[in-house]
């Protein structure tokens, strides 16, 4: 167990002064857990004011009691510590925020105010308890000869058992603070990878009832909830977990539209089911934010879109109605700008078409241009998550492989003369010649010559073979021109070969 030196250094500071200091929160629970806390939070019995005096590289900005003590860490995650008086919180009129806060007494007090049982715990020295406390007390637990541990809910149990309770009486805690609520579900997906923690029942069953709460809370904050949710190896089923919770309705409604609703003979998936897959798909193969959004964005504008029953049903423009969902529901939850424009591009063009040797060069251009080369390999990503979601067995057949080849290959620049550092003004005027047929052989042969060994493509050395070409005769410089375009040709197809194998296409 190892608590931070810049850590103990704020404790045994708070201590000298006179005050309690406890670390409590969600460290603990990761001390716990073995796992390196993201942040440090400490807990203490002295107030505000008295904080200040006892660090002077410290401030605070809110009304809730909490100071940020400035140290000199080179870890980022210790740079800033946060130390909140202990406080009992009253009235919650706006569902986030306590209406006024009380300075409680004991760090108990303090613990019984938090969401959940796993985040209610607090570590402490064993020196700054009266022995007499923690011998007649079974909330205060002797973790080693030096720590003690405070559990006055059974924290450390639900953590063993991988439990999200809610302390106390949960629709309190979901009525003080509405955003609790997803925050169950976070907890639930986030803190182990390959583990869904339970929400017990009785917590689950207070979010059920009071999921309208969320009403309250900031388009912001339900942003962030949800974000950590989608960037987790969980997220997927972190959605199915607000949509079960009645949360989905509250955040993205617009997925619940999908729900039960299923598509033509070329799906084997309802249009929710099959965008949670999509989803899952673009987690497990740790795609940006971006293409998970527009994985499960994709299909949204279906149930809109959506003619007929059975499997001749169609979804006509849907993935256009889909852009225009995907901006609505990203403005809402207040995503920036870039973010929303890039997210529903990738939306707007995921049903691009594309058979080998039906579509050319100048369709694949066309794509490229629409979609922009910046943004190309997020939406293959998206076809990708596409193709898995609808519970075909391959991600990237052989068709979508061969566009990657013909999106290289249109978008590298073409062996051409421009490429020299020299042009056909140069020649004319080194070799005081008007524009013939001459300056294009010179050059052709210049750019087979640097083709052979980029070095000589430097604007002196080209200067000096153009005067060496200049003395030759026309016939012998016809014929080194015609050798160059051959040899350029080679080229060509050597780069085109090699661009078809790194793809595997023929």
């Amino acid at each position: 167990m190892v608590i931070p030196n810049e850590v103990k250094f704020v404790i045994d500071q708070l201590k000298k002064g006179g005050y309690e200091a406890y670390v409590v929160g969600g460290c603990v629970r990761d001390i716990l857990r073995g796992v390196e806390p993201k942040d440090w939070d400490v807990a203490t019995n002295a107030k505000p004011t008295e904080i200040g005096r006892v660090f002077l590289k410290s401030f605070t900005d809110n009304k809730f009691g909490t100071v940020t003590v400035l140290t000199d860490s080179e870890n980022p995650r210790l740079k800033e510590i946060e130390i909140t008086t202990y406080r009992i919180d009253e009235k919650y009129t706006d569902k986030r925020h306590p209406d006024k806060i009380s300075w409680a007494k004991t760090i108990e007090e303090d613990l019984a105010r938090r969401d959940f049982t796993v985040n209610a715990m607090a570590l402490g020295e064993k020196s700054q308890i009266p022995s007499t406390k923690f011998q007649t007390n079974s909330k205060f637990q002797i973790l080693n000869s030096k720590f003690l541990l405070i559990d006055p809910f059974n924290g450390q149990e639900d953590l063993k058992n991988k439990i999200i309770r809610a302390v106390g009486k949960a629709e309190d805690r979901f009525s003080e603070d509405a955003l609790r609520m997803m925050r169950a579900v976070r907890f639930a997906v986030t803190l182990e990878p390959e583990k869904i923690w339970q929400i017990e029942e009785k917590t689950f069953k207070a979010i059920q009832k009071n999921a309208h709460l969320l009403e309250f809370i900031s388009k912001e904050r339900i942003r962030d909830e949800l974000m950590k949710i989608i960037m987790s190896k969980n997220g997927a089923r972190g959605i199915e977990i607000l949509r079960r919770a009645g949360l989905l309705r509250y955040a993205i409604p617009e997925l619940e539209e999908g729900f039960g609703v299923w598509q033509n003979k070329h799906h084997i998936y309802q249009i929710y089911q099959h965008a949670l897959l999509s989803l899952n798909y673009a987690q497990q193969k740790n795609f940006s934010k971006y293409v998970r959004l527009a994985a499960l964005f994709h299909d949204i504008g279906k149930p809109r879109c959506k003619r007929g029953e059975g499997p001749d049903s169609t979804f006509y423009n849907h993935e256009v109605v889909g852009a225009k969902m995907t901006c609505q529901i990203l403005r809402r939850l207040r995503f920036p700008k870039k973010d929303i424009e890039k997210i529903a591009k990738l939306v707007r063009y995921h049903l691009f078409y594309y058979n080998v040797g039906e579509v050319g060069e100048s369709s694949v251009r066309r794509l490229l241009r629409k979609v922009g080369p910046e943004d190309i390999e997020e939406l293959l990503q998206v076809r990708m998550a596409d193709r898995i979601g609808s519970g075909v067995p391959k991600a990237e057949p052989y068709k979508l492989r061969h566009l990657k080849y013909m999106l290289e290959k249109v978008s590298r620049d073409p062996l051409s003369v421009k490429m020299l550092k020299v042009n056909g003004e140069d020649v004319m005027r080194i070799l005081n010649i008007p524009s013939c047929p001459k300056v294009g052989q010179i050059l052709s042969y210049l750019l087979a010559y640097v083709l052979s060994d980029p070095q000589k493509n430097v604007r002196r050395t080209l200067e000096r073979e153009i005067k060496r070409l200049g003395q030759m005769s026309d016939l012998k410089l016809a014929k080194l021109a015609k050798q160059a375009k051959e040899e350029i040709e080679k080229i060509e197809t050597k780069r085109d070969e090699m661009t078809k194998k790194k793809y595997w296409v023929t």
